[in-house]
Order: structure tokens, then sequence, then C-alpha cells
């Protein structure tokens, strides 16, 4: 992305918060994922993931895969330090707030999800799945546990209750960008506004949204002059105040049920404006960067979405894309020299190889139509990290059909917690650069088939609509939030 990339330390509470939540492993997260999956720059796979019968638990022990340990144990979850604090805040409160309604549909909905996994047991995991209600089936590989993620969005669907504060005003609030390379953030806080799945009764709600725009923060109020971004945490930690002092569901849960989505490059920045929304809130975040503060347990990593004049580009939603072995590049790249990881390939590789077109910029300054054009006759499309983590390039590539390659490093891949990206993406190391077309030329015909199948698959998770539709991106996003609401439960 084309903004600057220096991160700064916020001016939060200058006292360590008490958290008044558990996070409970038994939940739907770790049900699909471990902690390093998809990261980039450790590339690997979990080949057993199972539920302890005991406990209810993903044993991470009978994994093949690092990852971090539980978060809780059952121990923890007896507190007696939990249930006392629970109880002053019912006083202070003259209730729970709807607290225990609220966790009570959760655990329900936790139950629910686990026993998928033990009757399914991903009986298709390959193969495709019908699915009530939509004319397209799903090809069950590209899911990690197809069963845990159909009848968690199912659960999603008939529980999830999301409270918008009112709080603010347009453009800083309630309103951002619904074109160009921040599409993601300005049209997931007008859908939020209008969805269904949105409560005027915050005692009802499951999740609270912070729907305040960081880069119409940046637009407004950011002067490039003296490169401070002063009023920027300001105007943060003074909301997050604002709702604090108003509604008792920020100090009941320290923050943890609350989430905030942006697709700058300075959200995670500015989430450091308060200390509570950094440490246990949950940030929806496009520069997903787990080597800048992101922690895949609690935050979302959410696809950047790069659409010039609000819409798909018309080539690129035509009804068939033209076949892999109908196209006559392997490879292609077209972008400026933004970070190091795109420096590298184009040095190594721009203009070198016919057959791998790679550019700093199209020929005659031509974009557009002609980027689209390259985008469907490549088998593979490159997508680099540019000064952060995130790349348009990756949805690109998924509405083309065609393979997306990631050169990342710590970059947690959108909606990880529940799709196998291997099995329609190919990860290089940024050290591999030299050996690309080797490592290109080297997948097999069959699997190159399998990963398209793949990329058609996952491509209507990257599709805004407009109203939203069932498994879109709006809704994959919500399906993320669910699930890190899924681990927490106020006590």
């Amino acid at each position: 992305m084309e903004n600057g990339h220096s991160h700064g330390h916020g001016h939060g509470d200058s006292r360590r918060p008490t958290l008044l939540i558990i996070l409970v492993s038994s939940t739907a997260v770790l049900l699909f994922i471990t902690i390093n999956l998809c990261l980039i720059s450790v590339p690997f796979q979990i080949k057993n993931l199972a539920i302890s019968s005991r406990t209810g638990v993903v044993d991470l022990t009978k994994t093949t895969a690092r990852a971090l340990s539980p978060a809780i144990d059952g121990a923890t979850m007896a507190s007696d330090t939990g249930f006392r604090v629970r109880r002053q805040e019912k006083k202070k409160m003259g209730g729970d707030g709807g607290a225990g309604r609220v966790e009570g549909e959760l655990a329900m909905a936790r139950a629910a999800i686990r026993r998928s996994v033990t009757s399914a047991r991903n009986a298709s995991s390959s193969g495709l799945l019908s699915v009530p209600g939509e004319d397209v089936p799903f090809y069950a590989a590209v899911y990690r546990n197809p069963a845990a993620f159909l009848r968690s969005y199912e659960e999603m669907e008939k529980r999830l209750k999301v409270y918008v504060y009112e709080e603010g005003e347009p453009p800083l609030v309630h309103d951002g960008p619904c074109k160009n390379i921040y599409t993601t953030e300005g049209r997931f806080i007008s859908e939020m506004e209008y969805s269904g799945m949105r409560t005027r009764n915050p005692t009802r709600a499951h999740a609270f949204f912070l729907a305040f725009s960081v880069t119409n923060m940046v637009h407004f109020l950011y002067r490039p002059a003296n490169s401070d971004r002063t009023k920027i945490w300001r105007f943060v930690t003074d909301y997050v105040s604002s709702v604090a002092s108003k509604h008792p569901f920020w100090n009941r849960s320290a923050g943890a049920d609350h989430f905030m989505l942006s697709c700058h490059d300075w959200g995670p920045s500015a989430s450091m404006a308060n200390r509570k929304l950094y440490e246990n809130s949950i940030r929806a975040l496009c520069n997903a960067n787990t080597s800048e503060g992101f922690n895949p347990r609690k935050d979302v990593s959410v696809p950047e979405i790069n659409l010039y004049d609000g819409t798909i580009p018309a080539e690129l939603q035509q009804p068939a894309a033209p076949g892999l072995f109908a196209r006559p590049y392997l490879a292609f790249f077209a972008g400026g020299r933004h970070g190091a990881i795109r420096q590298e390939l184009l040095r190594l590789w721009k203009g070198r190889d016919p057959e791998m077109p790679v550019f700093e910029y199209l020929p005659g300054g031509r974009g557009g139509k002609d980027y689209s054009n390259y985008l469907l006759q490549s088998r593979f499309c490159l997508c680099p990290s540019g000064y952060e983590v995130a790349s348009p390039r990756v949805v690109e590539a998924l509405y083309a059909e065609c393979v997306p390659v990631i050169v990342s490093e710590s970059y947690f891949l959108p909606f990880s917690d529940v799709l196998r990206w291997e099995e329609f993406s190919v990860a290089v190391l940024v050290e591999e650069l030299p050996r690309l077309k080797d490592i290109l030329e080297a997948v097999p015909p069959s699997k190159l088939m399998r990963m398209r199948e793949g990329v058609k698959a996952v491509r209507r998770h990257f599709v805004f609509n407009s109203p939203a539709k069932r498994f879109d991106v709006f809704h994959m996003i919500l399906h993320s939030v669910w699930l890190r609401r899924l681990n927490v439960k106020i006590l």
C-alpha cells in the first residue's frame, strides 16, 4: 500500500486492565486452526487435529504443527476470582446487562459445533458438499473442517447479534471509503449499518462494533508536513472513552467482545491509542502482520480488496475465465517498487523471461483492462507484499481464477481459521525468489487443476455484494469475528 508504515506507541491506560474474561480454548477457533498454520514465512500443515474427549478442547499435542498452548485450563475456568468480579459488576450494573443470556447462547453454539466435528469427522473431506439454500455446491477440500465450518456459520446466522455504537458522526465514524484500495473498510462499515445481524438492543448483543474509519481519520486529521499522528490517536482514545463512559459493556469485558475494522496501514498503530483496544479487543485488519502485534487468537485477518470504481472489473466478471492450460503465461506481476520484497522480485525477474511477464509498470503506461487481461492469461499470479504484508493482488487473482503465489513474511492470510490456503495457492519464501520459475513449473498439472478448482470455490468468499449475500466477504469477516467471540466468556 502507498502510505507510510512506521508505528508509534499509544497513549492508552497507564494501568494494566483487569481482564473480566476467560479465553475458552474449547471453542470454535481452535477447532479449525493452530495459530501459525498460514504464516507464509513458516509453511507447514496440520495432519491430525484432535478433540479431547475428556475436556472437549483441541488436543494440540496430537498435531504436527507448532501452536500456542491452550489459553486456559479447567482450573482457571473455575477460578473464584473470575466469579467474584462477575458479582461485583452485576451489583454495579443492577444486573448482568444481558450477559447471562448471551453467554448461554454462545455455550449452546460451542456445543453444537463440537458435536458436528465429532459426528462428521470430515466424512466428505473431498468432493462436493450440498448446502441448503445454495445453488453452487461447496468444494470440501478447501475447508479445514467442512462440517464444523458449516455448522458454525449456521449458528452465526441463527444467533449472532452485533451492536453498532451510535456515537460519532461521519466522515470519521459510520462512514468509510467504498472504492479503491480501502474498499473493504468502507463497505464493511456500510453493510454493518443495515445488516440483519445488527441489533438496536445492546443487552442482546454478542459483539460490539466500533464503527470508526482509520482511513478517513488519516484523510481528515493527519498532516503529512510534520508526520504527527497524535490527532488520530487522540480521536481513538476519546471515542473509546466516550462509549465506555456512556455504556457498561466495554468495561464489563475490558473490550474483549468489541471489534474494530481497518484496512489502512496505520490501523494497527491507531489501535495502540487504547491499551485495552490493542490487547483485548478483536482487531479486524488487512495489515495482519504477526511480527507487528497481530494476534491470530483474537484478531481477524481481512482481505484487502481494491475496487477502482466500487465494482469488480467487467473483464473479471465473465461467466467462464479461460482454462489454465489455454493461458500463455506461466506467471504475471505488475507493480511499483514498494517494499523490499517487491524490489527483490523486480530485480530478479523484471523483463527477464517472456513466459513470466514481470513489470514495474505495464508497457505504455496501460492499466485497467490490459492489467485484467494479463491476469486472465496467466496460470499463476504473483502476490508479493508491498510496504505492508497484505496485497490486493491476492483477491484480484481469485477473481481471474488464477492461482495466487503468496510472497510475504509473517502474513496471517484471511479466513485461515476455515480455509486451506495450501489447496488453492502457492507460498514462496523471499529467499526462494531466484528459483521462482522452477518452483512454479514443478507443480504437476493435476495439482494445478485442483488448485484452480479451489480458486473457483473460494471466490465467493472474497466478493462484496449489495446487499450482502450468504458466505460473501462481509459475512466471512463476521464469521471470523464470531469465532473469536466464541473464544471469550464473560464471567
